[in-house]
């Protein structure tokens, strides 16, 4: 897949054909549910943006389709999840008092990238009701997938994670490695078990229309392995891949990826 700008320099100018164009060549259909990673600047230079990025999603799956991509504001977590070590007791506290309710129409997100943040604030895009964990989703099957994301099993059979593996969705990574695919949480989660080591949390939900803190339990997360499970599923002809512009990038089936890494995990 050649950049507009291939031949001509080594600056990859990219635009809503350049990308759309390579999602299809690596298997993104019309009418697929698609769970969407994006680094926007691995790219080169997208003309448009982000906005550029989403128009070519849509018009990929087109109408009957569905984008899904996750939305996590990990700020809201309880402080001494976080345990920055600049936050002495009295600053954790002040931190918990002072933190607004998640609101999944206004609560931005963190480390996501500038994709996933123009994506959530869409018309029409529904957001899971995670505090820290949520996703986002446009398209025919989003309430389905956003409906129920209970706050202590954030990628767990009940979540939104479970939901795309049963509908047979796909990962599109775009220009950002394994270590970003947060469908590899699922296996994670079905490979440890109800063993798996939990550790609190919490997080101030409205509930009745009233600021409440809320804390739970939940199982500890952990993507050291990402990276090379995915290599190996790489290497095991798992997915395809295209460069668009500067970029890698791959579209793979989620549960054949899901089933491959808790093999491993």
């Amino acid at each position: 897949m050649k950049s507009l700008a291939d031949g001509a320099s080594d600056v990859h100018y990219v635009g809503v054909g350049d990308i759309a164009g390579g999602m299809r060549a690596v298997g993104v259909e019309p009418g697929d549910v698609i769970l969407v990673h994006c680094a926007l600047s691995s790219f080169g230079t997208v003309v448009g943006g982000e906005q550029a990025v989403v128009e070519a999603l849509r018009l990929v799956v087109g109408p009957m389709g569905t984008i899904v991509m996750p939305s996590q504001s990990w700020h809201l977590c309880h402080p001494d999840y976080l345990d920055d070590p600049a936050l002495d007791g009295a600053a954790r506290a002040r931190t918990r008092e002072l933190l607004p309710a998640f609101d999944p129409a206004l609560t931005p997100t963190r480390t996501m990238g500038r994709v996933a943040e123009l994506f959530r604030t869409q018309p029409g895009v529904l957001r899971s009701a995670h505090p820290h964990r949520s996703f986002a989703a446009q398209g025919l099957e989003a309430e389905g997938i956003v409906n129920e994301h209970p706050v202590d099993e954030p990628f767990g059979e009940r979540s939104p994670l479970a939901r795309l593996y049963a509908m047979g969705a796909k990962v599109v990574l775009l220009g950002v490695g394994y270590e970003s695919c947060t469908a590899l949480h699922l296996a994670e989660s079905r490979a440890g078990g109800p063993e798996r080591a939990r550790v609190r949390n919490g997080a101030p939900l409205l509930i009745n229309g009233q600021r409440t803190w809320v804390d739970w339990d939940e199982p500890v997360v952990d993507d050291q392995h990402f990276a090379s499970i995915g290599a190996k599923f790489d290497d095991a002809g798992g997915s395809r891949s295209v460069r668009i512009g500067a970029a890698e990038c791959r579209v793979m089936e989620l549960a054949r990826l899901v089933d491959f890494a808790q093999r491993r995990l």
